[in-house]
């Protein structure tokens, strides 16, 4: 669970990301489960666009998101919104939290 601080941290550093996860009508399924997999195990932070062709809400498709690979939300804003999790390789953390 991240605190406030951490979250504040998180979406100061995804500010500039670009968007990487595109969910599209189909919603979650298990081949855009896989991609998050691999893009929070090399990034940690990872920025999604749901499409307006999509039925779900961003808000929805990000806590199932989360709970499918255990990560962390850290923001949702408009379509936009902002997963973290920590790299389960030591060498490939990049993202240091504050306490």
């Amino acid at each position: 669970m991240l605190t406030s601080k951490q979250r504040a941290q998180l979406r100061k550093l995804a500010n500039p990301l670009a968007v990487t996860l595109h969910i599209g009508k189909d919603g979650v399924t298990e081949g855009v489960v896989e991609q998050l997999n691999v893009l929070l195990e090399n990034h940690e932070l990872v920025k999604g666009k749901v499409l307006e062709s999509a039925m779900a809400t961003p808000k929805t498709v990000a806590e199932a998101l989360c709970e499918e690979t255990g990560a962390d939300g850290v923001q949702v804003i408009g379509t936009k919104f902002v997963l973290y999790r920590e790299s389960s390789d030591p060498d490939k953390r990049k993202i240091v939290l504050e306490k």
